[in-house]
């Protein structure tokens, strides 16, 4: 930390020394009495309270410098390939510290284009140089320019043993408390996103911190609502103070406002319910002209979020049919899917999206009409022109079913079976054995003595065609292995969704002993060992838990 404080005050008295040939008339005690004050002001303008006698000829020296430093300004925002703006270091011009971080963050925005060429950059001895100029004048860096910097140089790929790059980082340690609220939210998030280096970490630990400190310095829903985009997910303490002021600051929102926080929420999985009740309110009480993205994003995170309002849902439909004309298929699939996961049946809507499948019958895609089709299975929606809209889709399906994807073959299957339009081949499709066998991830058969038997040999009544003759020996029990991912389970729960309880209630009154393997605990076992154990684990207890009844 000295160390530190006296590189910022030798940057300062160097400034100082510069003024020095302009002051010489005024003598040692005038030109100590600058050093003091280019000390205690501040960076960005260390002689803004000079009195007049020692301002005229630092004003004159200054007064020749604004279009030159204008110039390059200009030429750094032009630049369009990085050696343009490392030749502004071999030139005649001469770059502060701010246009030295500006060429930095330039740089940065250049090569996102071109990681390739990363590698070059840093062995350039032009960008050494400027990395030295920035490191010797870091001090006087601005606040905003500084929080683009440090996303620049992790973006860059700088080492992170580099002395510039620790001392951006501690600068930014040392300005904290300074920083305006934005300014932290940005270090924040390029801490997080742009770097996964433990000196990052820990410095995102420490802004972390003070954004959760310093909440209630958030006066404008821009800023709000920006950071709890950027950085909200990152802290739960901070997302439920941003939460509380958001409810503050909610009948200042806009409808685009209200969007980005509803999507916030919905790709987070949190079901903020009173959050979500104010922002239904002003949805409702407010004539807000709503855009067709906005509708359909309110849409979707409503449906995500499992929320139901009715007077949205019922805005929603209403605004939403006004605008089908100009909804593209992929807008239709995506907004009928957001109402059937609100279990909202709007009929005038629903029909609506029928009669656009059929006005586009040539142009819609079949992932579009599989969207569509799911939506109407989930509401029992029959449309009125019922004929020509499964005609329609028995003709898309038809040979483009068996290449699908096997659980999305069993749900459109099973929504025609709902809608009771399901036709012989597309039953026999999904229920043929090297079909639905792959649904099945393992079964093993023990005997009374817990030894295995070979499955293929004995007969297995649950199978409609068993490969065994042989009858299994007395005690012997069938178990069965369910693996479930992490898209059986409820949001942000460990419950599984109701079609995969009924496929485990069906597999318990096919005979066998459940093994359930779920991911959350499958994910922790590191060796081959450690899987194998958990497995016998398991199958004792299921055994254990059967003899037990």
């Amino acid at each position: 930390m000295a160390a530190h404080l006296v590189k910022r005050c030798t940057c300062l008295l160097r400034e100082a020394a510069r003024q020095a040939p302009a002051m010489a008339p005024v003598g040692r005690l005038r030109l100590a009495w600058v050093a003091h004050k280019t000390l205690t002001s501040s960076a960005t303008s260390p002689i803004s309270h000079l009195p007049g006698s020692l301002m005229e000829p630092v004003e004159k020296e200054r007064a020749s410098t604004p279009y030159i430093e204008k110039q390059v300004d200009h030429l750094i925002k032009k630049a369009t390939r990085p050696e343009e703006l490392l030749e502004l270091l071999g030139g005649s011009h001469d770059l502060d510290s701010n246009q030295a971080a500006m060429v930095l963050i330039r740089l940065s925005h250049l090569l996102s284009e071109k990681p390739e060429d990363k590698g070059l950059l840093i062995q350039d001895a032009h960008f050494h140089q400027l990395l030295c100029l920035l490191n010797s004048q870091i001090a006087s860096v601005w606040h905003g320019t500084l929080s683009k910097l440090l996303g620049s140089l992790y973006a860059l790929g700088i080492p992170k043993a580099s002395k510039e790059l620790q001392s951006v980082e501690q600068e930014v340690r040392w300005r904290m408390r300074k920083l305006k609220y934005k300014h932290l939210a940005f270090l924040a998030e390029s801490c997080a996103t742009l770097s996964q280096e433990q000196h990052s970490q820990e410095l995102l630990a420490e802004l972390l911190t003070h954004l959760e400190r310093r909440w209630t310095e958030i006066e404008d829903s821009h800023t709000l609502v920006t950071v709890m985009m950027k950085v909200g997910h990152l802290s739960e303490p901070l997302m439920n103070r941003l939460e509380d002021k958001c409810l503050e600051l909610v009948e200042h929102f806009g409808p685009n406002e209200l969007r980005k926080v509803l999507v916030m929420l919905a790709a987070q999985s949190r079901r903020s319910v009173p959050l979500l009740r104010a922002i239904s309110y002003h949805l409702v009480q407010k004539p807000f002209s709503l855009t067709k993205d906005v509708l359909l994003d309110v849409a979707y995170a409503y449906g995500k979020l499992s929320f139901h309002q009715t007077q949205v849902s019922q805005r929603l439909a209403t605004d939403l049919l006004s605008l089908m004309p100009s909804l593209t298929s992929g807008e239709v699939a995506h907004c009928a899917k957001s109402f059937a996961l609100l279990k909202w049946l709007s009929l005038p809507l629903f029909e609506a999206f029928a009669q656009h499948v059929l006005n586009r019958a040539q142009d819609i895609t079949l992932p579009h009409l599989c969207s569509v089709l799911l939506a109407f299975a989930r509401l029992n929606f029959h449309p009125d022109q019922e004929d020509q809209f499964f005609s329609l889709v028995h003709e898309k399906l038809g040979s483009e079913l068996p290449g699908l994807e096997p659980a999305l073959q069993v749900d459109l299957v099973w929504a025609l079976c709902v809608l009771q339009q399901a036709r012989e081949a597309e039953l026999q499709a999904v229920l043929h054995p090297e079909f639905h066998i792959q649904f099945l991830d393992a079964e093993v058969l023990l005997d009374s003595d817990g030894e295995f038997l070979p499955v293929r040999d004995f007969v297995a009544p649950h199978l409609a065609q068993p490969t065994g003759s042989q009858s299994p020996p007395p005690g012997s029990k069938r178990l069965a292995f369910l693996r479930w991912e992490f898209p059986n389970f409820n949001s942000r729960s460990k419950d599984l969704l109701g079609r995969f309880v009924l496929a485990r209630r069906h597999i318990v009154a096919a005979g066998f002993l459940i093994v359930d393997v779920p991911f959350y605990e499958w994910l922790e076992l590191k060796s081959e060992w450690q899987k194998g154990a958990y497995l016998k684990d398991k199958m004792r207890k299921a055994v254990a838990e059967e003899l037990a009844k």
